[in-house]
């Protein structure tokens, strides 16, 4: 018994799934040039076809073929003048039977291949052939690869060589396909505040790529670069002989270098999203600070009252700090840092940046705000080598601690106001450390477990005595809150009357809610003017069964519509342009 078929993987009775031979059976069509009605001819190339098949594939080749035109009339003889023979080979394979072999060919005929798939509207065949010439990006094939992308508008394929480039400045700058770019490519790349090469570097190439595309308008591409970050020896012996720039752009990069803070200029930076830069592994270092080692070791469980941490002693004047120096200028907006938590008490601090160690911009300001455990902060993206953090304050002693820290560019979007977060989610939570630091409960933090279904008589509450005390929550840092929602307790018929206060200090309270009048059961929700909060304390005034005060679970949500009022939304900038990553 012979079979002219290959045995296939078996499928479900009563479920016929022959694609695969449609699939051999009209492509054998295209290999054995039967019943073809059309011919195309590619750098005269001659390829029979097949009208039917074509504009059931492609709805620009139905109107090509039966939409009038002259192409339409029997056995037509269509010229292609755009590609190459290769790329309209493999595009006729994928057309008949829905695959193309790419591994095997040359980075132009991909590129051509890839134009093919856009001009006649293969969203599916773009896509994979993008993400192939993802994998396979290297200096000699990077710039042509961001030439297409960019003409086609493909933003994966586009983000993937900016991030290869980014990575990869000076050797793409020396590279043959640089001098190809178009100029509209050129001036996206060159443009990026994470093309981190040096000014000069970018200067030479720009001017070796002007000599190579003389017709374009060199004093715009000139413009690109950032004359400031050069240095007067550059500016004199580099940048003066070309001619390119006339003596009075020269002499106002001098000015802006010479009267400017250094923090202020336009510098460049490596950008790397969402990953934590302070590590050996891109070659940060502590270089001030006792006790260095075990701040960038990426331990944050092994530590005590006597190691695992970094430290410095905290004086008036501000002059000791722990100070990060990173493996390069970076571009970061995003500092995660776990102060050291293994009692209750509470730090401050602030932090900034520098380029030259010289010049520091404040970045994040908890000065007067009192900080517990890990520190998730936010600020507008900044270019900078050295990161420093001061504490001015703890509430034991006066040693400032560290366990561990960490810093990025995130492409979260964020939103700031006077310089502290405007959350978007509940921030009274285990996982965001907060914590209850007065209250009676079975355990520590019921009131922020988030279980707000298993409550009874004996557990799942938190309490104070009518009259004394209160039930307080520590947030682990400052925010901008405008919303506050508890839950009283309500498993019988019972009315409480309450009022809730924040603070940022436990010196000075201000009241957001005043219910001391009012019967309240159940699911509360309170909304107030947004203000600055480290602490809440909501303290009880009736209950009508006894004279505890229950409470089950506390949150701080702020709703999108509110987040949105008078305030900084930060959508994360990394350069021109932003890529979609």
């Amino acid at each position: 018994m012979s079979n002219s078929h290959p045995l296939r993987p078996f499928t479900a009775v009563g479920e016929i799934d022959h694609v695969h031979i449609l699939s051999e059976h009209i492509g054998a069509l295209l290999i054995g040039e039967e019943y073809g009605d059309v011919t195309f001819v590619v750098e005269k190339k001659r390829f029979p076809a097949h009208r039917v098949i074509l504009a059931a594939r492609c709805q620009y080749f139905r109107a090509l073929l039966y939409g009038g035109m002259r192409e339409s009339q029997p056995e037509a003889e269509i010229p292609l003048q755009d590609t190459t023979a290769e790329a309209f080979t493999m595009l006729l394979k994928y057309i008949y039977t829905g695959r193309a072999t790419l591994t095997d060919e040359k980075e132009e005929v991909l590129l051509d291949f890839l134009s093919l798939a856009h001009k006649y509207g293969f969203p599916e065949l773009e896509d994979s052939t993008s993400e192939y010439l993802c994998t396979i990006l290297n200096i000699q094939n990077v710039c042509m690869t961001f030439d297409v992308a960019s003409l086609y508008s493909l933003p994966k394929l586009t983000c993937m060589c900016c991030m290869f480039m980014d990575r990869n400045a000076q050797e793409v700058l020396s590279s043959e396909g640089f001098l190809s770019l178009s100029k509209t490519a050129l001036l996206n790349i060159v443009l990026r505040d994470s093309f981190a090469a040096p000014e000069k570097d970018i200067f030479l190439a720009l001017l070796n790529w002007c000599k190579h595309n003389s017709k374009e308008n060199h004093a715009e591409i000139m413009q690109a670069v950032r004359l400031p970050l050069m240095s007067l020896t550059e500016l004199l012996n580099v940048v003066r002989p070309s001619g390119l720039l006339s003596p009075d752009a020269i002499l106002d990069a001098i000015k802006v270098r010479s009267e400017s803070r250094d923090m202020d200029l336009n510098y460049r930076g490596m950008l790397i999203p969402e990953e934590n830069i302070a590590t050996m592994k891109y070659g940060a270092q502590v270089v001030k600070g006792e006790l260095k080692s075990a701040l960038l070791d990426g331990d944050t469980q092994n530590y005590d009252l006597d190691h695992g941490f970094s430290r410095h002693p905290i004086d008036d004047d501000c002059r000791s700090g722990i100070e990060i120096k990173l493996g390069q200028p970076s571009i970061i907006n995003h500092i995660r840092i776990l102060l050291w938590d293994r009692d209750s008490r509470s730090y401050s601090y602030f932090i900034e940046v520098s380029m030259d160690e010289l010049d520091w911009i404040r970045v994040i300001d908890h000065s007067q705000y009192l900080c517990r455990s890990w520190q998730k902060l936010y600020f507008p993206a900044r270019v900078c080598r050295y990161i420093r953090i001061v504490g001015t304050h703890n509430t034991v002693n006066k040693i400032f601690h560290i366990v561990a820290f960490e810093c990025m560019f995130t492409n979260k979007t964020f939103t700031l106001e006077k310089g502290l977060i405007v959350p978007m989610e509940n921030v009274a939570t285990i996982a965001d450390c907060a914590s209850v630091i007065e209250g009676v409960s079975r355990s520590r933090n019921a009131l922020l477990n988030g279980d707000t279904k298993n409550y009874d008589w004996d557990s799942g509450y938190t309490c104070h005595q009518l009259g004394s005390g209160a039930i307080m929550v520590q947030l682990a840092q400052p925010y901008m809150i405008g919303s506050i929602r508890l839950l009283l307790w309500d498993c019988d018929d019972r009315s409480y009357s309450y009022y809730v206060e924040v603070s940022t200090n436990q010196q000075q309270w201000t009241m957001v809610a005043d219910r001391t009048k009012v019967s309240c059961k159940s699911w509360q929700s309170v909304t107030f003017e947004r203000q600055p909060a480290s602490f809440i304390r909501i303290v009880g005034t009736h209950n009508t069964a006894n004279e505890t005060r229950i409470f089950i679970d506390l949150f701080i949500p702020v709703s999108g519509a509110e987040a949105g009022k008078d305030n900084q939304t930060l959508v994360p900038e990394s350069g021109v342009p932003l890529c979609p990553l």
